[in-house]
């Protein structure tokens, strides 16, 4: 009996677990429509007044749209996007997890993985301690912000974000302990600490952030997105922290001279971590946190290096190392401009692709010569003439070392 096409068997399995009740969410990536700001969809169920539906949300450039539809119109819905807006699709189920993708050529191809036991709902009984956590899942403004139940147990199809604003959490912790000591307050001399949240979007990690600074720091997240920033500050509000948490309607500008002690920039798109990474080192903040996200400029330029030459003509492997060159020279430029920094897992890989977390604590003057040379040759490995952070900072990536003397 002959296998059906890629795209009918992943359409299946969608189909069963919209309608089936299995569904725990779905991403759609790549877009290959005609709306250059569409970035991608995604999908999870939630129980309305109405009954079970599947909620919908469009992610653009500078907005979202949200629709709830029966799960048979979004199964539907889903299947006609597949292939024409969309090339690349993630779903996860109680029993599964199906990637879908094209490759540059046009091929699709199917995979499926074992389920993950924390992608599955928990039955009566389960897990009825909560773990322990630096943010607690019954912290109030969770529940104001969509993710969390009175009880502190994830909304429907929330439990993939809860678990990356505690591990956010986690990881944040030991380095603003590092960065900002208690015995340091004594130094500043009262000075409230200024903190930049770039893109903050729905503020999770920014109220995250505000909830582990405390009352020495004032955060403001800057969001493009004027119905999200005025949604922010109402919540803010409710719970007492406008006098240390606002938000404002805006972009990060680089060449802008900001007092900052503290960036963070979490999926910032492309060049726009370079830009918060430039503002950071301008404004010589003490601690530098990004999450970088589709890194494209690099990609057509990129040379392969020595020995890779054989299977550069394969796509994955181009765009993969796009992105491992993109963050391994911001991190190098990062250590040649004075910041000691390090590499980690943000969240887990089956709640977003985009996981890397680089982060930079200032120690130091910029201009280590040794350093700039490990910039310039792990540069020239790649063939990248320009980049640009480097170009924020001045740095010309193609010169030649000093000689020795």
């Amino acid at each position: 009996m002959p296998v059906a096409p890629p795209r009918e068997r992943f359409l299946g399995l969608l189909r069963a677990a919209v309608t089936g009740g299995t569904l725990a969410k779905l991403t759609l990536g790549k877009p290959g429509g005609t709306d250059p700001t569409l970035r991608n969809l995604f999908a999870r169920p939630v129980q309305l007044r109405d009954g079970a539906r599947v909620s919908l949300t469009w992610r653009h450039a500078t907005r979202e749209v949200t629709r709830n539809l029966p799960p048979t119109e979004a199964a539907d819905l889903l299947a006609g996007l597949l292939g024409t807006e969309f090339l690349d699709a993630h779903l996860f189920t109680a029993t599964g997890h199906h990637q879908f993708e094209t490759n540059p050529g046009g091929r699709p191809r199917l995979r499926s993985l074992p389920v993950r036991p924390d992608l599955t709902t928990p039955t009566q009984g389960q897990h009825d301690r909560l773990k322990d956590h630096v943010l607690p899942g019954s912290t109030p403004w969770l529940q104001d912000l969509g993710v969390t139940n009175p009880d502190g147990r994830p909304r429907a199809g929330m439990a993939g974000k809860l678990s990356q604003i505690q591990h956010f959490a986690a990881l944040l912790q030991p380095l603003l302990r590092t960065a900002f000591p208690p015995e340091s307050a004594t130094e500043r001399d009262g000075r409230t600490l200024e903190v930049i949240d770039a893109g903050s979007g729905k503020g999770y990690l920014t109220f995250a952030l505000a909830h582990l600074l405390g009352p020495d720091f004032r955060v403001r997240g800057l969001e493009a997105r004027p119905e999200l920033v005025a949604f922010c500050n109402q919540v803010a509000e409710r719970h007492g922290l406008r006098d240390r948490l606002n938000f404002v309607a805006g972009r990060l500008d680089p060449s802008q001279d900001e007092g900052c002690d503290l960036l963070i920039a979490l999926h910032a798109c492309d060049t726009a971590t370079d830009d918060a990474l430039a503002l950071g080192i301008r404004a010589g903040a003490r601690l530098l946190v990004v999450a970088p996200c589709c890194q494209h400029e690099l990609r057509p330029a990129l040379e392969a290096p020595p020995g890779l030459e054989p299977v550069w003509r394969h796509g994955i492997f181009r765009e993969r190392h796009a992105e491992f060159a993109t963050d391994a020279l911001r991190a190098l430029l990062l250590e040649w401009a004075g910041y000691a920094t390090q590499v980690a897992e943000f969240t887990g890989a089956e709640h977003t692709a985009k996981n890397l977390l680089l982060s930079g604590l200032r120690q130091r003057h910029p201009g280590d010569a040794a350093k700039a040379d490990a910039v310039r040759e792990f540069a020239a490995a790649y063939g990248i003439r320009t980049q640009a952070l480097a170009r924020h900072l001045g740095f010309d990536l193609t010169a030649i070392p000093a000689a020795p003397r």
